[in-house]
């Protein structure tokens, strides 16, 4: 959206498809909870949420509301899963003296891991965004078709040669097509823990059934600790 220089107002428009689809999944999510357990509706919620990840690490410059709508649609639908399952494994089984104690070390945790989360998207964000610009505008001047195509600029045939009036109306188009791929790996670099997690809570399962002896199939095996 920055790429695409939208205002305050669009960028929330776009944006309130993620709130909308929370809104509307939270009454879902909570029937799920009383019908399925904890540990599987965390591993799914997990699992959604990287895929939601993952749908947007392929943007280009000319990415609009059309593509980002269904991205924000899956991840705004795991990240109820990813809270309310997750706090009834952390809490639901300890003493009611407790609670308070664990759930301010809980979130003290969640909001510890958004902060670090934070500043590596920022990280790749804006230390890898003039690099990709760079890398794009050799590319250019070797005539690189695709990589014209990415940045939006006129299909190129052959080498060019760049005068400073030709830079000075490709530069722009060009930082903003580095910042997109800087973007698309900020996307990537965030699936990848969602799916580690999601293997976390799989392991977890599959060693509380071998404990029990228990099948997979039986749902008594995943259980809240």
């Amino acid at each position: 959206m920055v790429a695409r220089g939208h205002g305050a107002l669009v960028i929330g428009q776009i944006m309130l498809v993620t709130g909308a689809t929370q809104l509307v999944s939270a009454p879902i999510a909570v029937w799920l909870e009383q019908r399925m357990t904890a540990r599987l509706l965390t591993a799914l919620g997990f699992a959604m949420f990287a895929t939601g990840l993952a749908m947007s690490a392929f943007e280009t410059p000319r990415t609009d509301y059309a593509e980002m709508f269904w991205p924000q649609v899956v991840r705004g639908f795991a990240t109820v899963l990813c809270l309310l399952p997750p706090i009834r494994i952390a809490l639901g089984h300890l003493p009611v003296e407790r609670v308070p104690d664990a759930s301010a070390l809980f979130n003290l945790m969640r909001n510890l891991g958004g902060a670090i989360g934070l500043a590596l998207i920022d990280t790749v964000l804006f230390g890898r965004a003039d690099g990709h610009g760079r890398a794009l505008t050799e590319r250019l001047l070797r005539g690189d078709a695709a990589a014209a195509e990415f940045v939006g600029l006129p299909n190129l045939q052959g080498a060019i040669q760049m005068t400073p009036d030709s830079m000075a109306l490709a530069r722009p188009s060009v930082e903003k097509a580095g910042l997109t791929i800087a973007v698309n790996e900020a996307w990537a670099m965030t699936a990848g823990p969602d799916f580690g997690r999601r293997a976390v809570v799989v392991g977890r399962t599959q060693e509380s059934c071998r404990s029990a002896r228990l099948t997979p199939t039986q749902a008594s095996c995943v259980t809240v600790p």
